[in-house]
């Protein structure tokens, strides 16, 4: 395979882990920096792939820590590790907030079923919950859908490059890709594993 059809074998990768709940990238770890300038990482849902523009989205409680970290400094990194393919993406680049009331916060919660907008009507993320046993949570109090909207936000994910590495025992491959402002394609060549 040429560089180029690597760089497209991820993306449509990407794309299929966003439509399919069983996909080896469809759980993805965000990582960011906290306040006191600590890595924070966490695993994420891909919820949409965007190949020509080389975007990725993700769905956050506007609560989340995650959130804040994101407004004072956007710049994150995204890991996946499909065990299936023996395949690492490592993407990094800048993250655009939207949230409640955004036209594509709007768009991504009217996609959502129920079961889903209903995650995040619940109480802030981290808040401390009772549990009457180790298995069984309290029962929260009702909530309301349109609460969990006015907390709902939409994470535009836009990397700058790509670090793509394949195990392949004993000849592992690397390989790092560029892209530019538009998502096209700028550079891509192989490093050693």
């Amino acid at each position: 395979m040429s560089l180029t059809d690597i760089d497209a074998s991820a993306w449509a990768e990407l794309e299929t882990a966003a439509a399919n709940p069983h996909s080896g990238f469809r759980y993805v770890n965000l990582c960011s920096v906290d306040a006191e300038a600590r890595a924070q990482a966490r695993m994420v849902v891909l919820r949409s792939a965007d190949v020509p523009t080389r975007s990725l989205e993700f769905h956050t409680d506007t609560r989340s820590p995650k959130w804040r970290e994101l407004s004072a400094n956007p710049e994150v990194t995204v890991l996946g590790f499909c065990p299936r393919a023996q395949l690492q993406l490592r993407l990094q680049g800048r993250v655009e907030r939207h949230g409640p009331g955004s036209e594509i916060a709007d768009a991504a919660w009217n996609g959502l079923p129920g079961r889903t907008r209903m995650t995040y009507a619940g109480g802030p993320p981290g808040d401390e919950r009772a549990f009457e046993t180790i298995d069984v949570p309290v029962p929260p109090d009702p909530v309301d859908e349109a609460e969990g909207k006015a907390r709902f936000g939409v994470l535009r994910f836009r990397p700058r490059t790509l670090d793509w590495f394949e195990l392949r025992q004993p000849d592992n491959r690397r390989a790092i890709f560029a892209y530019d402002e538009t998502g096209a394609l700028a550079s891509c060549r192989w490093v050693n594993p």
